[in-house]
């Protein structure tokens, strides 16, 4: 019987993988098959959600900081020693200030640009020669708000950027065997709507997590030499 470290199923990292679209695709690609490392900020909370999934040594929790090389490299260390490869990374973490240029505080939009922008890049970094040994794929969940601009929003332009850096990143990689995705999202009922002022989803429609995560398991199960390089995927209704 397997011990679930060393088998040849694909391996891949998720960050903020312990709550929302994160947690949902650590699932499915469980479900799967892949072994997954997760990462977030809290150790505490990494352990206990995989201890939820029941999914014994298959899934590695690490405690790392997206916005630091050091971390996330080290990170991706624990993965290659435990499983003996990295297949593909998600690039999941980010959070929104839900303000706006006239009324929102800098010194918050600051720390929203370093998780949103600079983690994946780093990601990226720290990965990439893992994912070129195996001809692995990358994939940052952006968001429809990098899409269709709102008004003023600075968790837009983050956004935004991150679009521009997903196919900054294909052009950099493409003929080296990496794929590359961005998975853009519409609404989502997820915990992203607990850090804003009213802590609830705005009326219309939504998606669950799980709906997001089909999607971006979906392109990482494309067949060798084909990749989706952008996916946009929203709540039937939502208009922007």
């Amino acid at each position: 019987m397997s011990d679930g470290r060393h088998d040849s199923g694909a391996v891949t990292l998720v960050t903020g993988g312990a709550s929302g679209i994160g947690a949902a695709t650590v699932r499915r690609l469980l479900a799967a098959g892949h072994r997954v490392a997760v990462t977030g900020r809290d150790q505490a909370r990494l352990d206990a959600f995989a201890g939820q999934l029941g999914a014994g040594e298959r899934v590695l929790a690490i405690a790392a900081d997206t916005t630091d090389l050091a971390s996330v490299g080290a990170a991706v260390e624990a993965t290659l020693q435990t499983f003996g490869r990295l297949d593909h990374v998600v690039a999941n973490a980010g959070f929104s200030t839900h303000d706006n240029l006239a009324d929102g505080d800098p010194d918050h939009w600051r720390e929203m640009l370093m998780v949103n922008v600079l983690g994946p890049a780093v990601l990226v970094k720290a990965a990439l020669p893992a994912l070129t040994e195996n001809g692995g794929r990358i994939v940052m969940v952006g968001s429809t708000a990098g899409i269709k601009n709102t008004p003023g929003n600075m968790y837009s332009v983050t956004k935004g950027a991150l679009t521009s850096l997903a196919e900054n990143t294909r052009v950099l990689v493409t003929g080296s065997g990496v794929g590359v995705t961005l998975v853009a999202p519409g609404r989502v009922d997820s915990p992203f709507w607990e850090s804003h002022p009213t802590g609830v989803v705005p009326d219309g429609p939504a998606m669950t997590p799980d709906q997001v995560a089909e999607a971006i398991v979906w392109t990482l199960a494309q067949p060798s030499g084909v990749e989706v390089n952008q996916v946009v995927v929203r709540p039937t209704g939502q208009v922007h």
